[in-house]
């Protein structure tokens, strides 16, 4: 029987979520806290991945078990076993066809910048005290959705099939001394989010043109785009399913 976690996770601590062989990453602490707690070995499958220190507010992964779980119970002894940077917030029983990562069918990112020094944003924001054109980065965002090509803001050694994203949606807000950046789409490329980021970022203070932003891309060349906005400042927020899949 299959079961989907949705868990949230402070970053700062782990490289990633991606199980690695010399560094700590959150797929390896979830995957040795449920092993401890069923006494068998549990491996798990995440919604995607995350960077170094990259935050999630929602991902989801599953893990098959051959008996029904107390989901509550489970949920309480994994809250308690893990540390105070990750969380487990539900577990849900879904069908045997459904697939954390590729029964997804939208995913939602935000990128948080402050433009006040603010020591006690400092962990989960990205201080920016440059002015920016927030309109311009707006209408730079029109050229990002729909289903396009997006190499140029890929990291280049990436094992994919394409590079072809549907975006829904891609804004910018300010609120006072808070800038906003909310982009969703059916998948995301690794280091996709940061490299648009970082890129806007050029426009929005006048660097590059919106042709300019429309030529990176169509050339599908990641070193025409900009350098990478910390990850510090990048939240997973949301990862959503088609309700078919739940039991």
């Amino acid at each position: 029987m299959r079961y989907f976690f949705a868990t949230a996770y402070d970053g700062t601590n782990y490289h990633g979520w991606q199980r690695q062989e010399n560094a700590v990453s959150v797929q390896q602490v979830l995957e040795e806290a449920l092993s401890a707690i069923l006494r068998t070995e549990i491996t798990i499958v995440g919604s995607g991945r995350t960077d170094t220190g990259v935050h999630c507010k929602q991902q989801f992964f599953h893990a098959d078990f051959m008996e029904l779980v107390d989901e509550a119970k489970l949920t309480f002894q994994l809250n308690s076993f893990l540390p105070k940077d990750i969380s487990i917030n539900s577990i849900k029983r879904v069908e045997d066809h459904g697939h954390a990562r590729f029964s997804a069918i939208a995913r939602s990112y935000q990128y948080k910048i402050n433009t006040k020094k603010d020591p006690f944003l400092k962990p989960y924001s990205y201080y920016f005290p440059k002015a920016l054109n927030i309109q311009l980065m707006n209408e730079a965002c029109t050229f990002l959705v729909g289903d396009h090509d997006f190499e140029s803001f890929s990291k280049v050694k990436t094992e994919v099939n394409n590079f072809r994203c549907i975006v829904s949606i891609a804004r910018w807000k300010k609120e006072e001394n808070n800038v906003f950046f909310d982009i969703t789409a059916n998948r995301f490329l690794r280091g996709m989010v940061r490299a648009v980021v970082g890129t806007l970022l050029r426009v929005g203070q006048g660097n590059l043109s919106l042709k300019d932003f429309q030529q990176i891309i169509l050339s599908k060349d990641r070193r025409k785009a900009g350098a990478a906005a910390p990850a510090h400042g990048l939240f997973l927020r949301s990862v959503q399913y088609p309700s078919t899949i739940f039991v």
